[in-house]
This record gives C-alpha cells, sequence and structure tokens, in this order.
C-alpha cells in the first residue's frame, strides 16, 4: 500500500507535528507500507537542514522540496506557505498513482485543498490529519470583520477538500464537533488523540537530573512552561501568579522553549523583575526527559477562544515525564476533560493567576499529591495516549480507504479507534 504524507517539517526537525509524523511514518513502514514524506529543507525555526532532497529514513522515503524561509510576517509566510505549496503538489504528482494514499496535515494551514487538487488528478485518495483548524484560528485570534470576509472563500474550499476526503483525523471531540458544524459528515471524522513519546521519555529524579544541577535549581519546587509561547497561549495568568509569589524562595518558574511571545514575556519580567522566573532555549531530543524532568509540575495554556481548533500537544510529553499539569483555559475544554477523568493535574481559569498561585502552593506543599498526579499521567501514556494505540486506529483508516469500503466508517460516525491485526502485531515490538 502506497501511502504519501505532507507536511512542512520532519525528522531530525523537533517541532510537534513533525515528531508525529516521524513516529506514525516510521512504524507504517516497518508494518509494510510504502511510505514517502513530502516535506521542506527547512527547520520550524526557520534553518536550513543540511540533509539530503532525497533519503530513507527508518525505511520511509523522504524528499525535502524547495521553499521559501524568508520570516514570520504575514507577508513573508505568504510566500513561505505558497512556494511549499507548490513545490510539494509538484512533487506528489510524480509520485502518486491511482490508489495512492495521500495524507495532508495542516502545516501550512490550509494543506488539504492543494492536495485534494492533486488526489483527483492522479486519482489518489486523501486522507486529512488535522492538528488544528485554519482559518478559524486567525479569525478567533483576530476577530475582524474584514479578516473573516476575506479568509471566507478559503474557509470554504477548505470545507470542500473536507468533504471530498476519504477521512478526516481529527485530535479529539470537540475538533470533531466542530468539523460536523461546518458541513462535514460525521462518518467522514475519525478521533485519533496524538500520543506521548513514552518509549523516549522517561521520568528523571531530582538527583540524577543533571540540567537541574546545571540550571541552579537545588530543591525549589519548581513550575515549569515547555514548548512554544506562541499566539495560541495565554501568560498573563502565570506573570500574576509569579508576582505573587515572589518572595516565596523555595518556588521558582522556568520557561522552557521560544516562540512568538517569548521576546515580550522577557521584557515584561524584566521590568517587573520577577527574578524567580528564568527562560531557557529549546532542548535537544535526546535531553527531553531531562528538561521535561525538572518541573515538579508543569503549566499548559490555551485561549479559551480556540477551544475545538486546537488541542494542546505539550501535555503528552509532560505525561510522558510523569508530571502533573495545571492547564490555564476553559474548563470544559478537552485537556481540562482528560485531566479531571485521568485525575492528573487542575485547571485555572484564564486570568486567575491568584487561583493559580494556590495549585502551585498545594503541590509544593503535598508531594505525595504531585507524584500521585504525575503516575497518573504517565499511566494515560501507557494505556491510551501511546503510539501503537494510534497506529492501530491509522492502519484500519488506511486499509478501508485502500479498499474503498467506506461503508463500515460512514455508519456509526466518529468513534474510538479500534486495532487491527497488522497494528496489532507491531505492538509486540512496543511496551504494550
Amino acid at each position: 500500500m502506497n501511502v504519501i504524507f505532507i507536511n512542512r517539517f520532519y525528522s531530525p526537525d523537533q517541532s510537534a507535528t513533525s515528531q508525529l509524523l516521524t513516529d506514525l511514518a516510521a512504524l507504517l513502514a516497518e508494518a509494510g507500507y510504502d511510505v514517502s514524506v513530502i516535506t521542506s529543507r527547512h527547520g520550524h525555526d526557520g534553518s536550513r537542514l543540511s540533509r539530503p532532497a532525497d533519503e530513507m529514513i527508518d525505511g520511509v522515503r523522504v524528499r525535502r522540496v524547495w521553499s521559501t524561509s524568508l520570516g514570520h510576517s504575514l507577508f513573508a509566510r505568504f510566500f513561505d506557505y505558497s512556494s511549499f505549496y507548490v513545490s510539494a503538489a509538484s512533487a506528489i504528482l510524480g509520485l502518486a498513482r491511482a490508489g495512492t494514499i495521500i495524507v495532508a496535515k495542516t502545516d501550512p494551514p490550509l494543506l488539504s485543498i492543494p492536495a485534494a487538487l492533486v488526489a483527483k488528478m492522479r486519482r489518489a485518495r486523501l486522507v486529512n490529519w488535522l492538528q488544528d483548524i485554519f482559518p478559524e484560528v486567525a479569525t478567533s485570534l483576530v476577530p475582524s470583520r474584514l479578516l473573516r470576509a476575506c479568509l471566507w472563500p478559503l474557509r470554504r474550499l477548505r470545507n470542500l477538500s473536507l468533504r471530498g476526503a476519504a477521512m478526516n483525523v481529527v485530535l479529539g471531540e470537540a475538533m470533531s464537533v466542530h468539523l460536523q458544524g461546518e458541513g462535514i459528515a460525521p462518518g467522514r471524522i475519525q478521533i485519533i488523540h496524538n500520543w506521548a513519546p513514552f518509549d523516549t521519555v522517561h521520568p528523571i529524579e531530582r538527583a540524577d537530573n543533571q540540567l537541574q544541577k546545571d540550571w541552579n535549581l537545588g530543591s525549589q519546587f519548581v513550575v515549569g512552561y515547555s514548548g512554544n509561547m506562541g499566539r495560541a497561549h495565554e501568560f498573563s495568568t502565570l506573570l500574576e501568579a509569579a508576582h505573587l509569589l515572589r518572595n516565596e524562595p523555595d518556588i521558582s518558574f522556568v520557561l522552557i522553549g521560544g516562540g512568538h511571545q517569548k521576546g515580550t514575556l522577557r521584557d515584561i519580567v524584566r521590568a517587573r523583575k520577577l527574578t524567580n522566573i528564568s527562560f531557557r532555549p529549546y532542548q535537544p531530543c535526546a535531553q527531553l526527559s531531562l528538561s521535561l524532568s525538572v518541573p515538579d509540575v508543569h503549566l499548559v495554556s490555551l485561549l479559551p477562544c480556540l477551544e475545538g481548533l486546537i488541542v494542546p500537544s505539550k501535555f503528552y510529553g509532560i505525561a510522558a515525564a510523569a508530571r502533573p499539569t495545571i492547564f490555564i483555559g476553559a474548563a470544559n475544554g478537552e485537556l481540562a476533560q482528560i485531566l479531571d477523568n485521568g485525575n492528573c493535574g487542575a485547571v485555572v481559569e484564564v486570568g486567575d493567576g491568584a487561583g493559580l498561585a494556590r495549585e502551585i502552593r498545594r503541590l509544593q506543599k503535598d508531594p505525595a499529591l504531585c507524584r500521585m498526579w504525575g503516575r497518573n499521567a504517565r499511566e494515560l501514556t501507557l494505556t491510551r495516549f501511546n503510539r501503537h494505540v494510534a497506529l492501530a486506529a491509522w492502519d484500519e483508516i488506511l486499509r478501508h480507504a485502500a479498499t474503498d469500503s467506506q461503508a463500515a466508517l460512514l455508519r456509526d460516525g466518529p468513534r474510538p479507534h479500534a486495532a487491527s491485526k497488522a497494528a496489532a502485531s507491531i505492538r509486540t515490538h512496543g511496551e504494550m
């Protein structure tokens, strides 16, 4: 079975979409699929990767196509995205044939539109893997009537590409409901959660953590934030809590990563003299266990207006490191429900800095509770959010798409995924 994935980033890039795709592509290749990936020659930080234009990685053929990498302004991104669309479409036209399954992710946004056109030209089948829902993300962050009107034609084209796809994979129930509201048939939507890298990320005790020593954190209770500090995330609540806890020397905040808001956050921390907050850069993949184990508790945030459009992927790595999560966002959101059902964290509303400070103090004073929440989080990665469970669901979707037997997928609507025999056999190589 011939499967072609499209995503702007792939191994060795460290972005979340790259790591997830790298995991799945390698597992499918191991299962006997003929897997190719169309990706760019750049990393998510804009750097050019010193990799061949065409190479094999873990049984996956990786073709890196030309595209611009001009920067982060809207004008620059327009050219970056457009150049990748053109190059990727050209590459797929050369690789795809009748019956090929094309799996389009959502980086760059609206990738399903050119993918649908190419799939139709080659009589291939399209599966969309939606990590977020654009352009709704843009119009939620910038609630402008003019922007909404300008992006409406793209939203209409996006919906057409989703309706014509064999399947649309989303990350949770709220995303599924949103797509149904856009007119996508329930039977063309499948929920597959992202997964934790539990076989490469594991908890490390404080005494054995070299980063704990290198960053001079001593015996402090560490509140962490790890990953992208982007427009979708909210930091005023974190800053207010840090201000309230500024005179408690046993509590410190460590912000690891980068993104659009990092420079502004640095300036605010400096101006408000919040000496209990420190910043660290993105850590190499080989050190994820170390960096994710530094905090005693992690913070994850999402603007409530983005619920149903994005599911924070930070949680999965945090859970693999057996650390609890405090979610700053909607109490009825996707991650909030996971934390509640899994008894592995807490939720505070956006703007409730005092409530966040109380939760942090509670965990600092009750290390047994902190450890229990961490153990529960780790258990979720072993039983629910792991790549072998996801592989089983993907195997089922791809086989149905390949045989054109969509009836079984259409009759029941979105449902929990089930393992096929091929996927189950691969679990013998994993932890399950």
